[in-house]
């Protein structure tokens, strides 16, 4: 069953990212609107689009976040893989997700800092080499 949903819901995210599920959606607000005269504009007619786009949200919401939530970890498990594969990485960020505000908040300062030694040595060699 969660296979079947994954797959639906993989397959429903790729359909609405698509430009013809764009051009669908408004060709439905299109014949929407233009139904409205002959509806005398009356509250079962704004019903309809209010009911169906709240529908659809609600049930896209669920599939979409599905997909993201699977894309991440695919994404953080490729991620880990280039971690553990690079003798010079820190195999203290695999783990990062999982990490609370404050520890990626250290964390993140550090690589600053390192950066920004980075930088000032970057910057030291060039006037080295512009004074010789």
């Amino acid at each position: 069953m969660r296979q079947h949903f994954n797959e639906l819901a993989r397959r429903v995210a790729d359909a609405a990212g698509h430009y013809l599920t764009f051009l669908g959606a408004v060709l439905i607000v299109l014949v929407w609107a233009l139904t409205g005269p002959f509806f005398g504009f009356s509250d079962t007619w704004q019903l309809v689009i209010n009911t169906g786009t709240t529908i659809i949200t609600f049930l896209m919401v669920f599939l979409i976040q599905n997909t993201q939530n699977r894309d991440s970890r695919a994404i953080h498990l490729k991620l880990d893989e280039l971690i553990n594969a690079v003798q010079a990485a820190d195999d203290a960020l695999i783990p990062a997700e999982d990490a609370t505000e404050e520890e990626l908040a250290a964390r993140k300062a550090r690589y600053e800092h390192l950066a920004q030694q980075a930088a000032d040595a970057s910057d030291e060699l060039a006037e080295r080499a512009a004074a010789r």
